[in-house]
């Protein structure tokens, strides 16, 4: 692992320990040229995805976009960062473990709605009216509609929720 601090390739682990979420690796380390300490994180890798783009064009599939689209969604709600990390964990190891290695934006979004969904549901109108591209305010009184029937059914969801 390079050093950040002098670019240093000689770098020792001092301490592993499994991360708070245990899907990854929190290691610690000393670059013995400078003496810089600093922290990485490993994971597992099942396998190397693309996703399938709505026209066409493949990419890599990057864990730090989802990352984002959540944090986005999400910002200013009181939504704890170790309940996002867990919603995008779940989602890729969905993705690494359904065999395929391309899927499409599409499968992706839709888990991001339905992580979402059970997150806040502030944070699924924001990211339903970019992923649904809505362009009128009817579009958004639909998903409320929705979300009010859904919370009708069970009353027990809202007392769970985080909005």
């Amino acid at each position: 692992m390079r050093c950040p601090f002098c670019g240093s390739e000689d770098t020792q682990v001092k301490d592993s320990r499994p991360a708070e979420d245990f899907t990854s690796i929190r290691r610690r380390r000393i670059c013995p040229d400078c003496g810089g300490r600093f922290t990485t994180f490993e994971r597992v890798q099942l396998r190397e995805l693309m996703v399938l783009k709505k026209t066409g064009r493949k990419v890599p599939f990057a864990r730090d976009k989802l990352v984002r689209s959540f944090q986005i969604a999400l910002r200013k709600r009181p939504v704890e960062p170790d309940r996002i990390e867990r919603a995008v964990s779940g989602i890729v190891r969905r993705l690494e473990s359904s065999g395929e290695s391309e899927i499409s934006s599409e499968q992706i979004g839709l888990q991001v709605l339905e992580a979402l969904k059970s997150l806040d549901d502030v944070g699924f109108v924001r990211y339903a009216s970019v992923y649904r591209d809505f362009s009128h305010a009817e579009d958004f009184e639909k998903v409320i509609e929705e979300i009010n029937a859904k919370l009708a059914r069970d009353p027990g969801l809202e007392s769970g929720s985080d909005s």
